[in-house]
């Protein structure tokens, strides 16, 4: 009987990635950076893999096995980090940003942190809880529309739903080819002209709020996120972040 290996097994099937992660999700993933930034890293040959420069952020490789350095140096994973920050309204979620608005990383200057990254979006208009970390199986995780991770947000509208208009919404709207619904709407409060929402996402589709208010011609006023799962954004200043306790971690990772 031979023992030659089957090389044709080895081989990834067509049309298939080989295994490991390209280059650039990888110093992604090791927390050295974000995926645009390591692309200019690699693009100007500040990179190198197993000892040789590479100038392909397609490359794949495997961040637990090959030593991967920048300008000379081997990046190694950092310290996992797991926060919870209260965005300010005017905010934007991404660290470059080519307008030069502000970004949620204003609010981290000066702390001793590793990159991390959003745990999805709020826009620009949109305030409250924002995760952010640089564990990015746990973030996937959070974000997978399989996992059911309830959002909770408040939601100012200039309008004063009758159970009628609240029932409307609650069937949900198609808007651009999608179906937008929540899990759950209820009437907080109402004033004079104006009234605050509780609604409760279980899946986090661009704009989904403003889009649905929207289909019912529904102004949105403001839009806070004030929970995702067990998580609360409690009485955390705007504009400041903490970590996560060992209590909530667990919570949110079951």
């Amino acid at each position: 009987m031979s023992l030659r290996p089957n090389i044709a097994r080895q081989r990834p099937a067509p049309g298939t990635q080989p295994p490991g992660v390209s280059l650039c999700r990888a110093l992604s993933k090791l927390g050295l950076c974000s995926r645009k930034q390591a692309g200019h890293l690699v693009a100007e040959g500040r990179v190198r893999v197993a000892g040789k420069i590479v100038r392909n952020g397609s490359m794949r490789v495997d961040p637990g096995r090959d030593r991967i350095e920048v300008d000379g140096r081997r990046v190694a994973a950092e310290r996992k980090v797991y926060l919870m920050l209260n965005k300010p309204r005017g905010l934007v979620t991404t660290r470059d940003d080519p307008q030069d608005r502000g970004t949620v990383y204003d609010c981290l200057a000066g702390l001793d942190l590793p990159f991390v990254s959003p745990v999805g979006r709020l826009d620009k208009a949109s305030e409250g809880l924002l995760l952010m970390t640089n564990d990015t199986r746990f973030a996937q995780r959070l974000l997978d529309p399989a996992s059911h991770v309830a959002k909770t947000y408040h939601v100012q509208i200039g309008a004063l739903p009758d159970e009628a208009m609240l029932e409307r919404l609650r069937a949900g709207a198609p808007v651009d080819g999608e179906w937008l619904t929540a899990r759950s709407i209820e009437l907080l409060r109402g004033g004079t002209s104006t009234a605050w929402l509780e609604i409760v996402l279980d899946e986090g589709r661009n704009r989904h709020i403003r889009r649905l208010l929207a289909a019912h011609d529904i102004e949105v006023l403001r839009l806070v996120r004030i929970a995702i799962g067990s998580l609360q954004l409690g009485e955390l200043a705007k504009g400041k972040a903490r970590h996560l306790t060992a209590e909530e971690l667990a919570l949110l990772r079951a």
